[in-house]
């Protein structure tokens, strides 16, 4: 029977009672993670009974009417439900054992935004990268056909001499060139060319396909846009950065140039083989003809040169480059661009190499010159033509004193210039070819005799004259004794004489008297740059020096002023360093010194060692000859026109019988006399007088006579073998000369006792 509720039940019936023990609470489940929606609360509807009670029916307890009421109408009580399981928690609450709030957590789908902000990010770098290279990289220069460097260097009457770098030609118009010309590149090189942007997909991964599966030759998936971009301004290097570099400047090019202009720009650069850049050099090149004139046949194979121009140059490799050519046509007919029968119709190439252009890509002189050249231009870019001091007629008359020479194992060098120091010549070599090394500006050599300018340059500073008295006699430097070549001395003679003769003893006396700084200062002051030994036989020409600096230290002598810089550019290109002038500017020898300097040199062509020299008008020079004849020189000037000549063997090894009188002055002679323009006077011709008839008998007495009435001086060889002996040597038997004191040498040298007895054969220091 169920137990009636007390009175504090009825009237609170939510309260919990206080001795009453509490349920126990299950463990709750583990939550199903599940969207969160709260749920509408429904009240509960509300029963009344059909009437009110009598007051004191069923109320034992005596209620009053408003409990019974309450007891009526309210349903009863009912046990407490158990609260709610704590939604989870993974964050720190949940760590430490708890939860932090009983509200439960909702979670959201996944959505692919940040895939579409990276890409957006992407795009947007992109971008930002093309701008930047449209305003840092010279794409400008894309507009205009860019060409590679190439000097091209002009003599100083505006001829071609040279070229250093590529030939090339005028840029060519796609839209004028013939359908199979284009179609020839198109068909081997970028076959989907009008349809790309830039890059073809399809292309690269056509590559990517045949370099992982086939053994043969790797393929590359670059367009002719990116070739132009490669070629116009980037490297060859084969790297990400650079290729990355080359996409973007790919479609840069497509952004701003139609398909005809970068076809053009990249036809117009493209390298062929033989050092030829763009289809017109090239056309002119290997067919002699424009672009616009090549055949099917020849525009085949220069499509197909593009792939490896120096290895299938037809020039070098004919059989290579008509190979090639097969497979171009066979590109052309798998792309419907020839037929079939069009495309068997097609005949190999053949070549007519035009020489109109041929000019040589290096020279002695060229090699010189252009170090000089690319610093006045700066970095060198395009095509220039720089003009030099090289006259073609004085490098002409060189060449041919060369030929002239008849040398054999010695090499040669010649340097010419005009006073003030412009270089119309030069020859390094008997052979450019066989030796390009330019023995005038590169060699370093013993100078010899020659050297002995720069020691009487120190005596007639020192106060010294063409007649002052020197001692030609043997002489012992510490441990050191020189000698003359040829071991005759004349006692005590004039400085003049010592320098016609050459004398060895004489210029190490000077040299030890004057002091080793004095000579060396000279050579300094007249621009010997070289190292200069330390003792006196330096006088001598011990210390090495290069023919070009020699030459030049000879041509300040011919200017009055020193120093006199060599130069191979003409004025208008050379450099305008006002500082530089201001600081290098020449100094003027004293009338003086000048006159006496000049004298000197004079004399050594009249009548010492240099007459084999000796030209029709004035002529100044000295000669030169190392130990054992392994140097030779010859340096002097006539007119405007200093010229230095050495000869000699590349090992050092000694020539016998070679020396500075003999072949260098005899090259000296020939090539002035060209350069000059002189005519040597022919002797006049004699005529035969009528019915002239001669026999022995006649020539016997005509000889005779001839030598008795003086016209042949006769000399006797002393017992030495060496020194003539006079009409007044007492070793002649006195029926040799009757009239003893009045021979025939007494009358035509009255001045013989202050003449020199002898004559020098040369000198080998």
């Amino acid at each position: 029977m169920a137990r009636e509720p007390s009175p504090n039940e009825v009237r609170f019936p939510l309260r919990r009672q206080a001795d009453a023990e509490p349920e126990p609470v299950a463990p709750a489940p583990k939550p199903e993670v599940k969207s969160w929606r709260p749920r509408a609360s429904r009240p509960e509807p509300l029963e009344l009974s059909g009437g009110m009670p009598p007051p004191d029916a069923g109320n034992p307890a005596g209620e009053t009417i408003f409990e019974r009421a309450r007891r009526t109408i309210l349903p009863p009580a009912r046990p407490p439900a158990p609260p709610p399981p704590p939604p989870p928690n993974y964050g720190e609450a949940a760590l430490a054992g708890g939860y932090s709030t009983n509200l439960p957590v909702a979670y959201k789908k996944r959505s692919w935004k940040w895939l579409t902000r990276g890409i957006a990010a992407l795009v947007v770098l992109f971008i930002a990268a093309v701008a930047w290279l449209a305003l840092t990289a010279p794409l400008s220069k894309s507009l205009q056909p860019p060409v590679p460097p190439s000097i091209t260097l002009l003599s100083a009457e505006g001829k071609e001499i040279a070229r250093r770098g590529a030939v090339i030609s005028d840029p060519v118009d796609a839209a004028k060139l013939p359908k199979h010309v284009r179609d020839a590149f198109i068909a081997i090189e970028d076959r989907r060319f009008y349809s790309h942007m830039g890059v073809d997909p399809r292309g690269i991964m056509r590559a990517f396909v045949h370099n992982i599966t086939s053994d043969d030759r790797s393929q590359g998936g670059s367009t002719i846009t990116q070739q132009l971009a490669k070629n116009a301004f980037l490297s060859s290097d084969r790297t990400a950065a650079r290729k990355f570099q080359e996409v973007l400047i790919a479609f840069w090019l497509e952004g701003w140039l139609s398909k005809d202009e970068i076809l053009s720009r990249y036809l117009s650069n493209v390298y062929f083989g033989d050092n030829v850049y763009g289809l017109n050099a090239a056309a002119q090149h290997y067919f002699s003809c424009d672009a616009e004139e090549l055949t099917v046949s020849q525009a085949t194979m220069l499509a197909g040169l593009v792939q490896a121009p120096s290895r299938l140059a037809p020039t070098g490799n004919l059989k290579g480059a008509r190979d090639r050519q097969k497979l171009v046509i066979g590109a052309m007919v798998a792309a419907g661009l020839l037929s079939k029968e069009e495309g068997a119709a097609v005949r190999p190439a053949v070549l007519k190499v035009g020489k109109t252009r041929d000019l040589p890509n290096g020279t002695y002189f060229a090699d010189w010159v252009l170090p000089q050249a690319r610093d006045r231009a700066g970095e060198v870019a395009t095509e220039q033509t720089v003009r030099t001091t090289l006259e073609v007629s004085a490098q002409q008359a060189a060449e041919r004193a060369v030929r002239n020479a008849g040398l054999s194992k010695a090499q040669i060098a010649i340097v010419s210039m005009h006073r003030d120091g412009r270089v119309i010549a030069m020859v390094g070599g008997k052979n450019y070819a066989a030796s390009p090394f330019n023995r005038a500006t590169q060699a370093r050599r013993q100078p010899g005799s020659t050297f002995k300018l720069f020691v009487y340059l120190a005596a007639l500073r020192a106060g010294m004259t063409p007649d002052s008295v020197v001692d030609d006699s043997p002489v012992q430097i510490g441990d050191w004794k020189p000698e003359n070549s040829d071991r005759r001395y004349a006692g005590r003679i004039s400085l003049r004489q010592a320098f016609a003769k050459s004398s060895n003893v004489v210029a190490a006396r000077l040299t030890h008297q004057l002091g080793i700084g004095a000579v060396t200062q000279a050579a300094r002051d007249l621009g010997i740059s070289t190292p200069i030994g330390n003792d006196a036989s330096v006088g001598l020409g011990t210390s090495t020096v290069s023919l070009l600096e020699l030459t030049a230290a000879y041509a300040a002598v011919a200017n009055g002023s020193y120093p006199v810089p060599p130069q191979g550019l003409s004025d208008d290109e050379a450099a305008s360093d006002w500082l530089a002038r201001r600081l290098g500017a020449p100094q003027k020898f004293s009338n003086r010194q000048l006159d006496q300097l000049r004298e000197l040199l004079a004399t050594v062509v009249e009548s010492g060692t240099g007459r084999g020299a000796a030209l029709p008008i004035p002529t100044f020079g000295k000669t030169g000859t190392t130990q054992d004849n392994r140097d030779a020189l010859f340096i002097g000037y006539a007119g405007d026109i200093v010229t230095g000549v050495w000869l000699g063997n590349d090992d050092n090894s000694p020539n016998p019988g070679l020396s500075g009188s003999g072949l260098p002055a005899r090259i000296w002679r020939d090539f002035m006399t060209r350069a000059l323009d002189l005519r040597i006077p022919t002797p006049e011709p004699t005529t035969e007088p009528e019915n002239f008839t001669i026999n022995l008998e006649d020539v016997v007495n005509g000889v005779g006579q001839f030598i008795e009435g003086g016209g042949i001086r006769t000399d006797v060889i002393g017992p030495d073998g060496e020194e003539p002996l006079g009409p007044d040597d007492p070793r002649l038997p006195p029926e040799r000369f009757p009239d003893r004191q009045r021979g025939p040498d007494r009358d035509r040298f009255p001045d013989r006792d202050r003449a020199p007895q002898f004559e020098p054969r040369g000198e080998r220091r």
